[in-house]
């Protein structure tokens, strides 16, 4: 069992039953009262985030979480088929931990895998995706007046929002944690 003084920004730690990574964490000594840690921590479960204060010296449960690289083969079920590139042993991750970004990702993507004690516990996929245009409405000429966006269908299924100069077969990039669109790909 570790203490307050192990942890740092980026530990992980399970709190209240769920696994939290330490975004923040500051030592606090006000005039007259005694010292805490104050830490303010990311539910890798749902995403939020959630202050705590904790006094000096007091236990927590520090989780060792080992993230890799690996390729995303295909689909099965309720579970991504993942490879590791080096030695080409395949892992089963569960489908919820990608989220709402599972819909930018396509075959041989790769993406980085968190494993504490052997269970997939966080996933990621890449910062930024280059996806092509599959079908997309044809722009009014003349309506630049401001920022138009309108709907596009990606090859991987998902609809986004993009400028009106996109057409279909453009390539653009798309933030995944966001799904908003970022630019064109310039071949």
């Amino acid at each position: 069992m570790a203490s307050t003084s192990d942890i740092s920004i980026g530990s992980y730690i399970r709190f209240n039953n769920d696994i939290c990574q330490i975004v923040e964490w500051q030592h606090r000594t006000p005039g007259n009262l005694r010292a805490f840690y104050q830490g303010k921590m990311r539910n890798l479960r749902n995403g939020k985030l959630n202050e705590h204060r904790w006094r000096s010296g007091e236990p927590m449960d520090v989780l060792r979480v080992e993230i890799n690289d690996f390729q995303y083969l295909f689909r099965e079920g309720d579970h991504l088929v993942c490879m590791d590139p080096k030695s080409y042993e395949q892992f089963h991750v569960p489908v919820e931990l990608f989220g709402d970004a599972l819909g930018l990702m396509k075959e041989e993507m790769m993406v980085q895998v968190g494993f504490e004690s052997g269970t997939p516990i966080l996933a990621r996929p890449p910062k930024v995706v280059e996806l092509e245009v599959t079908y997309t409405e044809i722009a009014v000429k003349g309506d630049t007046s401001n920022k138009v966006m309108k709907a596009a269908t990606l090859e991987t299924g998902k609809e986004v929002q993009v400028p009106s100069f996109v057409e279909i077969g453009t390539v653009v990039r798309i933030d995944t944690e966001t799904g908003a669109y970022m630019d064109r790909v310039k071949k």
